[in-house]
């Protein structure tokens, strides 16, 4: 590949060039849509039906990391992606990637890590370059804004997906890398969302959930419109549920954002002002940040908050921050026009979260200068005002299969037999909703618990029951519980499970069986050959 720039058109252009022998389409030829999830696309005046040894769906690392994959172990793949970019949370934003335990990291991510290395340094535009080299270099076609329609199956198989625009893809072997796993639902696979009951996996932490450190604001904030006076009604981001019942599961979602890219030093543009921005829909935001002993106490950091920001990828920081906190709940089983409404609230929420922070009278002198001397880095995501373009969808679907990863493999009281890859990340939740307790603030659903080591993933947690599918595999929303999931879900992690996914594939061709009855040492071979990490290194002994 001679040049590839941050520019996605050009960068895709680029590829689809490259690629031109192993049948990819140009460049995405829509109008640039702007900052949207979901927008229409015409239909194919002359729908494609392409025919691929493995079809992965979505272009998260676990997308790129399958077709890749499957191209190098010698089979036909392509990646078809639902918008313009590849890359997934790591390409909008996430760069400052938690990855738990750097020794668990194995394959095809380190080597994309390494690749990034050698740039100019981990930025959103970077890191979609590195993935665009790695699909180049493999030869995998990628055809943009291909929306998953409808799926076909036969005899428990997947035959064909269709997709919105008429195209269609037949394969032996199917990935769905998406986030929301909406491949594995078109397909009829059992799946779960939101939180379980704690008694159902036997966990400590699903379902409703209060930390004993987090649940309340770090200063007191009264929830009510006129404070004190509980008939004048609730503020904007503050439910009315009752959230007593601990340990009891629902449908509700650990909250979303949007990984900004801001800087202070380079060039920026000033924090934008979204259409019908109104003030008083951040009297929540007024309140506690007026309630420190001091004006001095906000720094942006971390712990302090109310928002992470430093050069390069910010963050949520604390109970009231940048996550727009108990507004996500449709997303998972929304239709595509649901998931748009719910994305521009979250881009009107958060765009004038920090335009207040930045420009209200109200908010003290010190914070608020602090946080307008940040701004948008003007050099990333042109194409979409110099916002991220993904919203980071932390948690949608999550298979369910014979296997069910639960905060006892976590803390290696389990142990699965069949690795594919190692978590290490602590079990971790962002928080799920804002509700009144004892008359004040409070906010439920997030914790944060340690992971001592490494543990393995399981085989069987990224297929289906073999009642319900053969030829699928789910490396993202995998099959865990909602605890188990929060330390999973780490980019790099999805980055190894693609790969193994995809290795798993092609020897399933080879052996012209079901995935559930692939030969795992055979399988265990070839991932430990291709650079994978299957097992946590000994305990070190106490000296």
């Amino acid at each position: 590949m001679k040049e590839i720039t941050t520019s996605l058109l050009a960068a895709s252009a680029v590829l689809a060039i490259a690629a031109a022998g192993a049948n990819a389409l140009p460049a995405p030829t829509t109008p640039n849509p702007g900052l949207k999830y979901y927008y229409p696309v015409k239909k194919s005046a002359n729908p494609a039906e392409r025919e691929f040894d493995v079809v992965v769906y979505g272009g998260t690392p676990a997308g790129v990391g399958a077709a890749v994959q499957a191209k190098r172990m010698g089979k036909t793949a392509a990646l078809y992606v639902f918008r313009r970019h590849v890359g997934g949370l790591t390409s909008a934003g996430l760069t400052e990637t938690d990855i738990g335990k750097k020794s668990a990291i194995g394959g095809m991510a380190v080597e994309l890590y390494k690749k990034i290395g050698k740039m100019t340094g981990f930025r959103p535009s970077e890191a979609e370059r590195a993935f665009l080299e790695l699909l180049d270099e493999a030869g995998v076609p990628v055809f943009f804004e291909h929306r998953l329609d409808k799926v076909e199956k036969k005899g428990g198989k997947i035959e064909r997906i269709v997709f919105e625009n008429g195209d269609s893809a037949k394969g032996k072997m199917f990935v769905d890398a998406t986030y929301e796993g909406d491949l594995m639902a078109k397909a009829g696979v059992s799946y779960m969302v939101g939180r379980e009951d704690n008694a159902r996996f036997g966990e400590k932490y699903n379902g409703v959930y209060f930390s004993k450190h987090s649940h309340i604001p770090r200063f007191a904030v009264d929830p009510y419109k006129v404070p004190g006076d509980p008939s004048s009604g609730l503020i904007e981001g503050v439910s009315g549920a009752k959230a007593d019942n601990i340990g009891k599961g629902d449908k509700k979602l650990q909250s979303y954002c949007f990984r900004m890219w801001a800087t202070k030093k380079g060039e920026k543009v000033p924090w934008p002002k979204p259409d019908n921005y109104r003030p008083e829909r951040y009297e929540l935001l007024k309140r506690y940040v007026n309630s420190a002993p001091s004006a001095d106490f906000w720094d942006l950091r971390y712990r302090h908050g109310p928002v992470k920001i430093n050069e390069g990828d910010c963050n949520n920081a604390g109970p009231i921050s940048i996550d727009h906190v108990g507004a996500n709940f449709g997303w998972a089983e929304g239709s595509y026009e649901e998931r748009e409404k719910i994305f521009q609230d979250h881009v009107n929420y958060q765009q004038g979260f920090m335009y207040f922070l930045a420009n209200d009278p109200s908010v003290p002198a010190g914070l608020r200068e602090r946080v307008a001397a940040y701004g948008p880095e003007a050099n990333e995501f042109p194409e979409t005002g110099h916002w991220p373009h993904e919203l980071y969808v932390r948690e949608a679907r999550r298979l369910l299969s014979d296997y069910v990863m639960t905060q006892a493999n976590c803390t290696l009281e389990r142990t699965a037999e069949d690795s594919v890859g190692l978590g290490s990340y602590q079990m971790d939740s962002h928080h799920v909703e804002r509700v009144v307790k004892d008359g004040k603030v409070a906010v439920e659903g997030g914790f944060e618990k340690p992971v001592r080591q490494s543990y393995p993933v399981s085989y069987k947690s990224i297929v289906p029951k073999k009642s319900e599918c053969e030829n699928l595999f789910v490396p993202v929303a995998l099959s865990a519980s909602h605890v188990a999931f929060g330390s999973i879900r780490m980019e790099p992690v999805f980055m190894i499970l693609g790969q193994s996914a995809a290795t798993a594939a092609s020897m399933a061709i080879d052996a012209g069986c079901a995935v559930q009855d692939v030969d795992y040492p055979k399988l265990r071979e070839r991932l430990l050959a291709d650079g994978q990490v299957l097992q946590p290194p000994p305990p070190q002994k106490k000296k």
